[in-house]
C-alpha cells in the first residue's frame, strides 16, 4: 500500500503526537514498519506505551488515513510528510515540527523567510509600518509569512501582493475552512505567488486551541520574526518566544508607551528577547541579507587558520549554525568554560567577526 498512507495514519492514532511519531518512523524504518512491527520491538521504543501499541493493530486510524488523502485530492491539497523534500527545510529543523502538513500552492521555494506577526486590533501605525516594511524589502528576495489574522496578519500579507513578493499563509484549520472567512480573496490570490500550509486536515474547522500550535509553524519557518504592535499576552507574543526557543532572530517595532498594543513589542525589547527594528538596513545586517548580489551563494566555511586555536573552534561552532547559538550551547560544544568563554566571546565581537544576539546568543558577522 501506499507509504502516504501509513504516514497520514499516524496522525489519527488518540495521543501519539508529532515526536512520538517520529520515533516510531525512526526506530522502525518507515510508517508502514511501524504498522507490521513486531510488539516486542514496539515495546522497546520510547515513549510508546500499550495503549499506542494496541491502536497500532487496530485498521480505524488507516481507514481514517484513506479518507482525509481522498478528500485533500478532491480539494487540490497537497500533502508532505516531514521525510518528503518538498517539506519547508527550515520548519523540517524543529524538534516539534508537524509530522505531517496540508499545503496549497508553492511552500519550500525559498532561501530567505520573514515572519510578519502582530495584534489583530492593529493601529494606523501599526498597518502603515508593516506596509513599509514590506515594501523596503521587495528586493530582499524574500517569502512573506504569517498568520492570515485579522490586523496585522492580512496586512502583510495584502502588503506583499501589492509589492509582488511571495507569501505564505498559515492557518489553524483545514485549508477548505479559510478563517476568517472574509479573508478568501486574498487568500485565493496568495496561491499565484505563494502558498497556504495548515497541520490539519480538510474539515476541521479553527479552533482557538489550534492557534498555538499554528504559531510554531510560522516561527519554524522563518529565519527571522518581526512583531510589530502586541499586547503583553496574544498570539504574536507566544510566535516570537517560540521562534526564540528555535534560535531564531525576533525584531520587534517599538510603539507608542501608552498604547497597550505596544506594550509586548516593547517588553521584547526591553528584556533583550527582540532586536529593535527600525528599518529594513536591520535585516541586511542582522540576517546577512545582501540585495547587492542576490544570486551569490554564501560560503558555508569560513578560514579562521591565522586565529588562536581557542578562536578558530569557536567560530567554526558559529560558522555551522548561521541562525546563531546561545552562551550555554557554545560552551558545551567547544567544551569551554563559560568565564574563559565569556572574555574570547567579547573579544571576537570587538573585531567585527560575530555579533550579539537577544537572549545571550551569538552569530559569526
Amino acid at each position: 500500500m501506499n507509504e502516504k498512507l501509513y504516514q497520514v495514519a499516524l496522525e489519527f492514532i488518540p495521543g501519539i503526537g508529532d515526536v512520538n511519531a517520529k520515533n516510531l518512523i525512526a526506530y522502525c524504518g518507515s510508517a508502514s514498519a511501524v504498522f507490521t512491527a513486531k510488539i516486542s520491538h514496539l515495546k522497546k521504543i520510547p515513549g510508546i506505551g500499550p495503549k499506542t501499541i494496541d491502536l497500532l493493530s487496530s485498521a480505524q486510524p488507516l481507514h481514517e488515513a484513506e479518507r482525509v488523502i481522498k478528500e485533500a485530492s478532491k480539494k487540490g491539497i497537497d500533502i508532505h510528510h516531514f521525510t518528503d523534500s518538498s517539506y519547508p527545510e527550515k520548519l523540517k529543523q524543529t524538534i516539534d515540527s508537524p509530522n505531517i502538513i496540508y499545503s496549497k500552492g508553492t511552500i519550500n521555494s525559498w532561501s530567505k523567510v520573514l515572519a510578519i506577526v502582530g495584534t489583530r486590533n492593529a493601529t494606523d501605525y501599526g498597518r502603515t509600518i508593516t506596509e513599509r516594511i514590506i515594501e523596503d524589502a521587495r528586493d530582499l528576495g524574500l517569502v512573506v509569512v504569517s498568520g492570515l489574522a485579522y490586523g496585522i496578519d492580512i496586512t502583510a500579507h495584502r502588503a506583499a501582493l501589492k509589492a509582488n513578493i511571495p507569501t505564505i499563509g498559515v492557518l489553524a484549520g483545514g485549508l477548505d475552512r479559510i478563517y476568517p472567512a472574509s479573508h478568501k480573496k486574498p487568500a485565493e490570490e496568495m496561491l499565484e505567488n505563494g502558498g497556504l500550509i495548515s497541520e490539519n486536515p480538510p474539515g476541521i474547522q479553527a479552533e482557538a486551541h489550534f492557534f498555538p500550535a499554528r504559531n510554531r509553524i510560522i516561527a519554524g519557518m522563518s529565519d527571522a520574526v518581526v512583531v510589530i504592535e502586541a499586547a503583553r499576552k496574544g498570539g504574536a507574543l507566544i510566535t516570537a518566544n517560540i521562534a526564540d526557543s528555535y534560535n531564531r532572530t525576533v525584531f520587534a517595532v517599538p510603539g507608542d508607551l501608552e498604547n497597550r498594543f505596544s506594550e509586548g513589542c516593547n517588553y521584547l525589547i526591553r528584556n533583550q528577547k527582540a532586536l529593535i527594528y527600525t528599518g529594513v538596513d536591520d535585516l541586511k545586517y542582522h540576517l546577512n541579507w545582501d540585495t547587492e548580489k542576490p544570486n551569490a551563494e554564501r560560503p558555508v566555511k569560513h578560514d579562521f587558520s591565522k586565529l588562536p586555536e581557542g578562536d578558530q573552534k569557536l567560530l567554526s561552532t558559529l560558522s555551522d549554525h548561521p541562525a546563531g547559538l546561545a552562551v550555554d550551547e557554545i560552551a558545551w560544544r567547544t567544551q569551554t568554560p563559560i568565564n574563559q568563554l565569556a572574555g574570547n566571546l567579547l573579544n571576537l565581537e570587538f573585531q567585527g567577526l560575530i555579533k550579539s544576539l537577544p537572549g545571550k546568543k551569538y552569530k559569526l558577522s
